[in-house]
């Protein structure tokens, strides 16, 4: 009978023995998946955070490359109307420094002629008129010429050339008196002026006829002083 009890006991504590082995085999594997699952989250985790963050930078790297492209486009964009602006510039300032020369608001040089004109009076109907002077400075215009003036006074289309008074008449340009001697100067083709002026039907001929003493230069480089008051228009617009 003790012989069993004892066998019992030895019994009973192997089973407890292998019940206590089994309940740590378990433990240690739940700690082990739990463990397991711990570190998979954490490294999901990690990837997701890390895969956020990735976008994040790609985002903002397109963002920057979007921005660095749109001003290099706007650099372009500028140099090229910078370089039309000056293009456009250069181009309007020869079109204005043209219209200046053609309305005479400008000195101009060139080759030309210069009539000298050396009042001979003899008596009033011979003396030097300023209807003289128009119809050489028309001839002239006719002949080609580019600029003319009268005394240094610039003719252009709205100059006066006109005789003030009659007991003692004297000639007004541009509203100034001008006094022999008469230097009108022409710029253009000299043999074109030249011939204009002499020759048959030529006026200068036809003062020379009159007693006057008229004498023509060629000149290489002639200057023109440039009209020097403002011009006005009262019902242009």
């Amino acid at each position: 009978m003790e012989k069993e009890i004892k066998t019992g006991k030895k019994t009973m504590g192997i089973a407890i023995s292998i019940a206590c082995f089994a309940l740590v085999l378990v433990m240690s594997m739940q700690f082990k998946i739990v463990n397991q699952t711990n570190i998979t989250e954490i490294e999901n985790m990690r990837e997701a955070e890390l895969r956020t963050e990735l976008a994040n930078w790609k985002a903002k790297y397109e963002e920057v490359e979007k921005k660095y492209d749109e001003t290099v486009l706007k650099i372009e964009e500028y140099k090229e109307t910078k370089q039309s602006n000056e293009e456009t510039k250069k181009l309007v300032d020869t079109e204005v420094q043209q219209v200046n020369m053609t309305l005479g608001k400008t000195d101009v040089e060139g080759e030309g002629i210069e009539i000298i004109i050396r009042e001979t009076k003899q008596d009033e109907i011979s003396e030097i008129k300023a209807d003289n002077l128009l119809v050489i400075v028309n001839a002239l215009k006719q002949a080609g010429a580019e600029a003319i003036s009268i005394n240094e006074e610039r003719i252009i289309n709205m100059s006066d050339i006109v005789t003030i008074g009659e007991s003692t008449p004297f000639i007004k340009v541009n509203g100034q008196r001008i006094l022999a001697p008469y230097v009108i100067k022409a710029i253009g083709n000299q043999t074109y002026l030249e011939s204009a002026l002499l020759g048959n039907g030529g006026h200068v001929d036809e003062l020379k006829k009159l007693g006057h003493n008229i004498v023509i230069n060629k000149i290489n480089k002639i200057k023109i002083i440039k009209y020097r008051d403002e011009i006005k228009t009262k019902y242009m617009q």
